[in-house]
């Protein structure tokens, strides 16, 4: 039994990380402290005047637990870490989780590439970007390799240099077969020099160099060839235009701000490179009550940064932030190099705040009604169904059912939907062991008991308990989940979705009373849907161990066929129909399958 005041005694003078755990052991909120004894005992003291989140977060707090540190910057990286393996409830959460492409060179190769890469790993190149859209980049690095004639293959040069004939490219004159060794190291260094020079934004020389070639071809009316170079030069210049200047220096910058409504926020970032704005875009963040913009771009901050490849020299925000020092010390390590965190008051660096503040609010106002009707069919679905079964908080739901054709391949199907939305990493299937024939009622004790015994193992995957257990029927089904969790101590609200003679939902099984719902709220919409994933996925699953056994009985039964056969025979044809229509020649087609084996396949089949 945890007690409270006995625990508050027992927190240490260090920096740390401290852990609030609801009923049900699920993490609600994580923080940071330089002293973990001063900072938890500020939740627990009467005396202290909190926030409406911090109230409503200290009522459910069931228990705490804490990791002790060297120092703050080692608490914020573990703060980090955690809020982004659990998600709580009471965190102020990032909802996107997105990557940049880059351009990198391979530098370190004796004949290096252009590349497009969604990561940046130090020592393996030189990377250019991030850029915003993915499209530019692939465009831009088709336009570097047709302007320099840089190899695309993958070959490793020198070793492969005549081993292979030249690729198409050379022939259309679009590489230079460093690969024959038709061109010398010294030379395709010159060439990539011109490419990380063009990437670091020199576009007036390679113009002057297109223009001075087009009005020679011109002169000598090589019309066509002219043309080439006057197509190649619209390309830079387009290629050129992507960028504006925004700074006069090239330190790399990102510019944050954010706009926020009290439940809502919009985060905008722009990215300068090398002094030129490469993009930008907007993150939708969901806020705790009482978080500022302060708190928020806090928050934002250790999450982007936490997973992004890339992190520049300068970071320059909105509004000054408690821990700014705490999070540079943080960037700069894991850069290696020095990140200053700066809040402009004047000037240009000022105003190119304020225009991200502009474009963050901009968006928060287009997508406020969107971002509304999603709360009201996500979470305000998921708390009007509390309402309806008078269940303080549904966070976490679960719903499961049985699919099987006469009792064969029966499976059992868990659904997880979290504040309302599908959380499919969560979802689980179940091959049914132990029961012969069509019996749903023994299927889903199977499945459940399964489930639990896992979720008190602390299996993994398995060790996240459900706030609402909906079972796809009525007094039946909810019966025996009430049984399977009675057997093992487990105490957690079970309602049936309950259908009418049409098959449709009509009403809510709970507490032995039948409830009536309304068909025209989010609540029932959010129900509908969990219904229907709960019997598709049940579907999905068993029709793939179904034709699996199909597939196996019949190929199996095929001179010849044995395992590995039928595995390459599958994986070139993906599905047993294409088998069955196949002529000789297709079959031969397949990995390992001769002509005598193709034969025997053909005449099993006409």
């Amino acid at each position: 039994m945890f007690n409270l005041e006995e625990e508050l005694k027992k927190l240490p003078d260090k920096p740390g990380v401290y852990i609030m755990h609801d009923k049900i052991g699920t993490i609600i909120y994580v923080g940071k402290a330089v002293n973990l004894k001063n900072r938890v005992r500020q939740y627990f003291r009467a005396s202290t005047k909190h926030t409406a989140k911090i109230k409503r977060m200290v009522s459910n707090v069931d228990y705490f637990e804490y990791i002790i540190t060297d120092s703050e910057l080692e608490a914020l990286v573990l703060e980090c870490n955690l809020i982004k393996e659990h998600s709580p409830k009471y965190n102020t959460m990032l909802k996107d989780d997105k990557t940049y492409p880059f351009i990198k060179v391979s530098v370190h190769e004796a004949y290096p590439r252009v590349i497009f890469s969604r990561k940046m790993k130090h020592g393996t190149g030189r990377y250019f970007g991030p850029y915003t859209s993915a499209g530019a980049v692939k465009d831009t690095i088709e336009l570097l390799c047709k302007l320099y004639k840089i190899r695309t293959c993958n070959r490793v040069l020198p070793r492969d240099i005549g081993k292979e004939r030249p690729c198409l490219n050379y022939h259309i004159g679009q590489c230079s077969a460093p690969c024959q060794g038709y061109i010398s190291q010294e030379d395709y260094k010159k060439s990539i020099d011109e490419v990380i020079d063009f990437l670091g934004g020199n576009y007036k020389k390679i113009i002057d160099g297109l223009t001075s070639q087009m009005m020679e071809a011109s002169e000598k009316m090589e019309y066509e060839e002219a043309a080439k170079y006057r197509d190649l030069i619209a390309s830079v210049k387009q290629v050129a235009q992507k960028q504006k200047i925004t700074a006069d220096d090239s330190a790399d910058r990102d510019v944050i701000a954010c706009a926020s409504d009290g439940t809502d926020a919009v985060v905008q970032v722009f990215f300068i490179r090398e002094g030129k704005l490469l993009g930008r875009d907007h993150f939708h963040m969901s806020v705790a009550e009482g978080d500022g913009k302060s708190e928020i771009i806090s928050q934002f901050m250790k999450q982007y940064y936490g997973g992004t490849p890339y992190i520049p020299n300068v970071i320059m925000i909105q509004e000054e932030i408690d821990d700014s020092d705490i999070i540079a010390d943080w960037l700069s390590k894991i850069k290696k190099r020095k990140v200053s965190v700066v809040t402009p008051k004047k000037g240009d660096k000022e105003k190119l705040v304020e225009l991200a503040y502009k474009n963050a609010r901009m968006v928060l106002i287009q997508d406020g009604e969107k971002i509304k009707r999603e709360q009201q069919r996500t979470t305000g679905a998921m708390e009007e169904i509390a309402g309806w079964l008078n269940i303080p908080n549904i966070r976490r739901a679960e719903a499961y059912d049985i699919s099987n054709t006469n009792g064969i391949e029966s499976v059992g199907s868990m659904v997880v939907f979290e504040d309302g939305k599908p959380k499919k990493n969560d979802y689980r299937k179940f091959k049914i062991k132990t029961v012969k024939g069509p019996d749903d009622y023994k299927s889903m004790r199977e499945v459940l008991t399964r489930r639990f015994k896992r979720a008190i193992e602390g299996s993994s995957g398995f060790d996240i308990y459900p706030d609402l257990i909906m079972m796809d029927g009525g007094r039946g089904q909810v019966n025996i989940a009430l049984e399977v969790l009675d057997q093992l101590g487990l105490k957690i609200p079970v309602c049936g979705m309950v259908k009418d003679d049409h098959h449709n939902t009509r009403g809510l099984y709970y507490n032995n009373v039948e409830i009536p719902i309304d068909t025209h709220s989010e609540g029932f919409k959010l129900i509908t849907r969990v219904q229907d994933e709960a019997h598709r996925f049940a579907i999905e699953y068993h029709r793939s161990l179904r034709s699996k056994a199909q597939v196996s009985s019949v190929l199996d039964a095929i001179e010849g066929v044995g395992p590995v056969r039928r595995k390459a025979l599958m994986k070139h044809f993906q599905d047993i129909d294409k088998i069955r229509n196949a002529s000789v020649e297709e079959l031969c087609r397949a990995d390992g399958i001769t002509e005598t084996v193709a034969v025997n396949i053909y005449k099993y089949f006409h």
